[in-house]
């Protein structure tokens, strides 16, 4: 009986992932999201005019994910989708600024409990909750610095040397108001900025998005920095580093919306120790509610029955390896009233809006921005190309659907397309099965505007809250993880 315990022992072995042979033990983990940053704003992703030396070196000694993909086009939620590893209406916290409930685990706690010190640096507004995640929470702006990477240098120095750690870094970097224009070496807005096709190219435009490169420069030189504390530590090799954003960039025709210049993030990860596959690109869909159970299983941290994404260790191992068939992304209240759902495959784009009377043009920040109010004025002289033009359009379509190799921008509506129609309905009945199975819905009175949607004035609803959507079926407590 004894030898067949043995053989059966080596056989099971024998069919473990190889991966999980090799990883090294507790690694430890560098965990920054930056703030409203496209991944064309990085030079590792192709922008050749920002300087980002230290993200493109990231993206050459690790892997550099294409099509890693935000839950939310909106910051709180997309971070807590990250953090909780669910889907917004699946938190709790579905529009901006609310707070994560009680009851659902958080990555960083379950960390914890397998042993790591855990610290988080910079922006935070996921709720009073999410401090229970970490040991140490250095929240703002005043205790961060302008950018909220000052701390950096000081968590990594102060840490507990006899623990892993785990370090959740959050600058305000890049998000409105700007703050980097006489950091280092400020970005030239006439030679050194590439104009988006979604913007009109003006003086004004220039400026606002040099300014927004100045602060991705900055994270860029304080990670140039940490990775030479990490070496001065000896920790470097074990050490895993990820770099991504919340959402697209906070103008017009990107923040807020659920096409890719929307919710798709960049996504770099290096860990020396056992990532041989070096500057490799990952082509596979992966969502940000993967990250959490990614991180569960190279921590050997315990799991979660709440979480809703996979875990996509075999890509570290296997780059070119398949992944998601879907992602799936929401938009709701973020300074205004919305309600949108998408679902995404390799190949097509659906759309689904139930608030199409109004017009997207980002949040308040974006549409009152000089690059916006530079899209106004060109749109009063019929200047505008229809992709310019889009993010000042109402009404909406009610549903979108993309064929995206050809019209990489999402620029072509296909609904009406006789050639799409069997596409079209097999992703439309994805994006339903989705709603159906993680308990979404879709609230009559939802949060309505703050704000005026032209000149950005308070409106008197301003800080009432509608219906939270999936709030009716407690989607917060179902852990069904729809179609994969």
């Amino acid at each position: 009986m004894k030898k067949w315990i043995v053989l059966i022992s080596h056989i099971l072995f024998c069919f473990l992932p190889a991966q999980a042979k090799k990883l090294p033990a507790k690694p430890n983990i560098v965990f920054i999201i930056g703030d409203d940053i496209s991944p064309e704003d990085i030079g590792a992703y192709g922008n050749s005019k920002i300087r980002t030396p230290n993200l493109n070196k990231l993206a050459k000694d690790g892997l550099k994910f294409r099509n890693m993909y935000v839950t939310s086009s909106s910051c709180s939620p997309s971070r807590v989708s990250v953090l909780t590893g669910r889907y917004p209406h699946n938190t709790g916290a579905a529009e901006l600024h609310s707070p994560v409930p009680a009851h659902l685990t958080l990555f960083p706690e379950q960390l914890r409990k397998a042993g790591y010190y855990t610290a988080q640096a910079g922006k935070w507004h996921e709720g009073p909750v999410s401090r229970r995640a970490y040991d140490t929470l250095l929240a703002g702006e005043q205790m961060n610095g302008p950018g909220g990477e000052e701390q950096w240098l000081n968590l990594l120095r102060n840490r507990p040397k006899k623990k892993p750690f785990f370090l959740w870094l959050a600058p305000f970097d890049a998000h409105r108001e700007w703050s980097a224009d006489n950091f280092r070496q400020p970005h030239n807005p006439d030679t050194e900025v590439t104009i988006p096709p979604t913007l009109v190219d003006t003086k004004e435009t220039r400026q606002d998005l040099a300014s927004y490169y100045n602060e991705i420069s900055r994270i860029d030189y304080y990670l140039g920095e940490l990775e030479k504390e990490l070496q001065r530590q000896g920790v470097a090799q074990n050490t895993i580093i990820i770099f991504m954003a919340d959402n697209g960039r906070p103008f017009p025709g990107s923040k807020t919306l659920l096409y890719d210049r929307g919710i798709k993030s960049p996504f770099l990860m290096k860990w020396p120790a056992a990532i041989k596959n070096k500057g490799v690109e990952v082509e596979a869909l992966v969502s940000s509610i993967d990250i959490a159970p990614t991180l569960f299983a190279l921590a050997g941290a315990p799991s979660s029955p709440t979480i809703q994404g996979k875990s996509f260790v075999k890509l570290l191992d296997h780059p070119q390896a398949a992944f998601r068939n879907y992602i799936f992304a929401e938009h709701n209240w973020h300074d205004y009233e919305a309600y949108e759902r998408a679902v995404r495959s390799k190949d097509f784009l659906y759309i689904l809006n139930l608030r199409p009377e109004f017009n997207n043009g980002g949040p308040i920040d974006a549409n009152q921005s000089p690059a916006s109010k530079a899209l106004k004025l060109a749109k009063t002289k019929g200047t505008l190309t229809p992709l310019q033009n889009e993010a000042l359009v109402k009404p909406r379509p009610a549903e979108e659907f993309f064929v995206n190799a050809p019209d990489s921008l999402q620029q072509h509506n296909e609904i009406n397309n006789p050639a799409y129609a069997k596409q079209f309905s097999s992703l439309k009945s994805i994006l339903q099965q989705w709603q159906k199975q993680t308990c979404d819905t879709a609230p009559e009175k939802l949060t309505p505007d703050w704000y005026h949607r032209e000149t950005g004035q308070p409106l008197p609803a301003k800080d009432t809250r509608g219906e939270m959507p999936g709030a009716a079926l407690h989607a917060d407590r179902i852990n069904a993880k729809g179609p994969f």
